[in-house]
């Protein structure tokens, strides 16, 4: 039996550049994926942080990602969230090739949420303030650039050195960049921002939701757990609210199901998920605009398949 060919975060870069991503996350839900059909994810806590397993199959395709999340690895100069994917055969089952679990996870989560900026921004949108000094802070950066004219970033990072290194990157792109603290002295170029991603571990709101502005884009990718969040009541309940699906918004994000615990909104105030963004169903009010995700197994599947039949 041959080895089982490994396809590593340079190739799944290469492969599948952001713009790609984007394009088929949203052709697999026009050719009718619905994403509350994903199974739900198992997660276990363990001693270190948490093990997570996520199936999905779509297609041609099926497939599992292995990932775990170590909240102390940051200060051991390791990542939080590491794993692995096992692409299959849809048909046979057979296994197709494993895949770096980091870079998958590193672009699926900005290209959904560019999926979701292309169908709810405005389309002149150009200032982009970041919450985070991350990876998927980055990632962000890059995959919305593809969907709307981005000229300007404000980094906001509680790391004044890891803010100021992303803004550098930033404008070496060509981009008008600046750092700022995380706290009041970013709460200025939140009220002017046209895109808001909110990429932290925060577990407390990052900023008061009465100074986004009608009209703004938000979108939170950082927590996937019940009792954390990094938007609060005001701004969820004045916004179009759109999720990855309905089912797992309301068992995992925080940002949706503390507003309903507090009476503030209900589950009916979400105005949609993905599927129903693209199809058109979604209707965006007066107010800010958010996108909330948990992350998903199908998204992972779908640039996971994307980049397998461009290796091959």
């Amino acid at each position: 039996m041959s080895a089982l060919p490994y396809l590593g975060a340079a190739e799944i870069e290469r492969l599948v550049p952001f713009g790609r991503a984007v394009d088929v996350l949203e052709e697999a839900l026009r050719a009718g994926l619905d994403p509350e059909e994903t199974p739900r994810r198992p997660i276990v806590d363990v001693p270190a942080g948490q093990l997570m397993l996520m199936p999905a199959t779509a297609g041609r395709h099926a497939g599992v990602k292995a990932v775990t999340i170590a909240p102390g690895n940051p200060e051991r100069g390791l990542p939080r969230i590491q794993g692995t994917y096992l692409l299959f055969d849809g048909e046979t089952l057979a296994p197709l090739a494993a895949m770096d679990g980091i870079a998958l996870t590193s672009l699926r989560t900005p290209a959904v949420s560019a999926l979701a900026v292309r169908h709810l921004a405005e389309p002149d949108a150009r200032h982009l303030v970041v919450f985070g000094s991350g990876p998927q802070a980055w990632g962000h950066v890059l995959a919305f650039r593809e969907v709307r004219p981005v000229e300007r970033v404000t980094v906001v990072a509680r790391d004044a050195g890891r803010a100021e290194e992303l803004a550098g990157r930033c404008r070496d792109l060509g981009l008008a960049a600046v750092a700022r603290p995380a706290g009041e002295a970013a709460w200025e170029a939140v009220a002017s921002a046209d895109l808001v991603a909110c990429c932290t571990t925060a577990r407390e709101p990052l900023f008061p939701g009465k100074l986004a502005r009608d009209g703004v884009t938000v979108v939170a990718v950082g927590s996937h757990e019940p009792g954390a969040r990094e938007l609060d009541d005001d701004l969820v309940a004045r916004a179009t609210v759109v999720v990855e699906a309905r089912s797992a918004a309301l068992a995992e994000a925080g940002d949706v199901i503390i507003p309903i615990r507090h009476g503030t909104i209900t589950s009916g105030h979400l105005a949609g998920n993905l599927a129903d963004l693209i199809a058109g169903r979604v209707t965006a009010g007066a107010g800010p605009r958010v996108f909330k995700s948990t992350g998903m197994a199908w998204e992972d599947l779908v640039v996971a398949a994307a980049a397998y039949e461009a290796w091959t």
